[in-house]
């Protein structure tokens, strides 16, 4: 009697097995930068006017800041950048075959770029960097005092990536034309965005997976025109609610609404007609939104249709970490939604390595519904 009292289970969801991998199956393309972090006194961060728990660019009273911590404090050095964080987390959770990701970006001939090509090899990251001798390697000061932190980043080489120096060079673009799902910032188009529309229309054409990453508000504010010719080419779409809101402001949305900003962003014109756009919203720890249409299971049942529990394996502000996990659903499961990669991540109980300062949240709960928007329990 009370066997049949239980509620009805949810359905199993079903998932491809995971595809034969291959080297350069993921590409990502960005600002690279040497992260170096140290542990430092207050006569170093008033010498170089650094507040607490500030993030700023680097001015010139700041040119021997790299150079002093790396000689009077123990540091510890990791590559770093939006795109390169997200890329290398996503090798370490494919982990075999080693450099199934690869990375471009632009470097500077010297000793913090010869330490960031180690850095990306030891991650088993396949980079392979522009090198300059205009402007020093990118480097990211992480200045910790105490439980505070003081980030000062030099973006130098980082800005100086060119396309027919690198990109365009047969022995890159047959890196570029290995992979199967590519990813990169908003951030990038303020440095090359003639690349990143090369890469985008490629992925269009061969019916691959284009994903962009909204990265900043003033990216839709003040690089709205690279940013909107891109788009139509964009099957995933990442952001959080205040890149959202600001999206929506120079699209003339008139709306502040979360849901419809995600709606209306997802029906935005796109080329490539066999992949329908996703959206990505995250707000902090408020639920994330997720935009698609709808997808049915062969009976006419809506995918989504039944309540999943998730345990969140990363923080809320760990924006590489939340971009990796779903691109390493696209590369190793051919999974067709980023929900359904939550239930997949619970599975397979992936962890985010601590190097990246990334850490154990509680277990917490996702709620999907059907129709055109849906919620997900975490953060980026």
């Amino acid at each position: 009697m009370a066997a049949a009292e239980e509620e009805p289970k949810p359905k199993k969801l079903k998932v491809e097995a995971p595809r034969a991998l291959s080297e350069n199956i993921l590409f990502g393309m960005g600002n690279p930068l040497l992260d170096i972090t140290a542990v430092v006194d207050k006569d170093f961060l008033d010498k170089y006017s650094l507040k607490l728990n500030d993030q700023i660019l680097a001015e010139e009273k700041h040119k021997e800041l790299f150079d002093e911590l790396v000689k009077k404090f123990k540091v510890e050095y990791h590559a770093g950048g939006s795109t390169q964080n997200s890329i290398k987390v996503a090798q370490w959770m494919i982990q075999q075959p080693h450099k199934a990701a690869t990375f471009f970006g632009c470097i500077g001939i010297d000793k913090f770029g010869e330490i960031l090509k180690k850095k990306a090899a030891e991650a088993h990251v396949d980079a392979h960097y522009y090198e300059q001798n205009e402007q020093p390697t990118g480097t990211c000061a992480a200045c910790i005092t105490g439980g505070n932190r003081s980030l000062v980043a030099n973006l130098a080489a980082a800005n100086c990536y060119k396309k027919e120096k690198h990109l365009d060079m047969e022995k890159n673009w047959i890196l570029v034309d290995k992979a199967r799902v590519y990813y990169i910032a908003g951030f990038f188009l303020t440095v090359s965005p003639e690349s990143v529309l090369k890469v985008a229309h490629h992925a269009s054409e061969n019916n691959r997976i284009f994903t962009l990453n909204l990265s900043a508000p003033f990216i839709s504010q003040f690089y709205k025109e690279s940013l909107m010719k891109v788009m139509p080419y964009v099957d995933i779409l990442f952001g959080n609610e205040t890149e959202a809101a600001t999206f929506a402001r120079e699209q003339g949305f008139e709306t502040e609404d979360i849901k419809e900003i995600a709606k209306k962003t997802q029906a935005l014109p796109k080329v490539n007609s066999e992949r329908q756009r996703i959206v990505i919203f995250t707000q902090g720890r408020d639920d994330t939104i997720l935009a698609t249409v709808p997808v049915f299971q062969s009976d006419g049942t809506s995918l989504y249709s039944h309540q999943q529990h998730i345990e969140w394996l990363f923080p809320p502000t760990s924006s590489p970490a939340f971009a990796a996990l779903h691109l390493f659903s696209f590369v190793i499961l051919k999974v067709k939604s980023p929900l359904l990669l939550s239930w997949i991540k619970t599975r397979k109980k992936l962890l985010i390595p601590m190097e990246l300062e990334m850490h154990l949240l509680e277990e917490s709960q996702a709620r999907t519904k059907t129709g055109q928007v849906f919620t997900e329990s975490g953060a980026r």
